[in-house]
């Protein structure tokens, strides 16, 4: 999902927010809100696990301390 979609599904759940809070929602909204909820926390799910698989770790002395689970999916992927 780029940036953009993120931002205005983001922008939407906040309308909705604003909106149940004021004057309150129909059930098409609520049902509306459900389905987008899910949909963010799929993509930012997917997004931080991603984070997690790109990510390698060293201790300060320089020595790569990368968790062998990260390091195995990494290789997978053609990363390494």
């Amino acid at each position: 999902m780029a940036e953009t979609e993120m931002k205005d599904l983001i922008a939407r759940i906040n309308e909705l927010a604003k909106k149940a809070k004021s004057e309150g929602l129909t059930e098409l909204e609520k049902v509306e809100r459900k389905d987008l909820r899910q949909k963010y926390l799929k993509k930012f799910r997917a997004g931080f696990k991603n984070d997690i698989e790109m990510l390698r770790v060293f201790d300060k002395s320089g020595k790569e301390v990368t968790p062998k689970k990260v390091q195995e999916i990494q290789k997978k992927k053609g990363l390494r």
